[in-house]
């Protein structure tokens, strides 16, 4: 007989694994990433093709966790651009 899985067991938080953000467990995929690839126009099956160790049901976890914490997650995601967007041009002006 097949066994259950608790969702809730998909998707864990520990303050010394990929800075505490919100990751799909036994991985070092984050929400996030999930969201972003999906966000960039990527099918769930497009996600586990690229990344075979994971299952549809951990994508689909990821999703619906960000998609419950979507506000928090995108202000992430937009803060990480912003920073990654300062260093460049910092980088980018030593460089001159």
């Amino acid at each position: 007989m097949q066994t259950l899985t608790d969702i809730g067991t998909l998707i864990v938080q520990t303050p010394e694994v990929c800075g505490g953000r919100p990751r799909i467990a036994g991985h070092r995929i984050t929400v996030q990433n999930i969201a972003i690839d999906f966000n960039a126009g990527m099918k769930p099956e497009d996600i586990i093709s690229e990344k075979p160790y994971l299952t549809l049901a951990e994508v689909y976890a990821a999703l619906a966790y960000y998609y419950a914490n979507q506000e928090v997650i995108d202000a992430d995601i937009m803060a990480e651009d912003a920073e990654f967007d300062r260093l460049e041009a910092e980088y980018k002006a030593q460089r001159q």
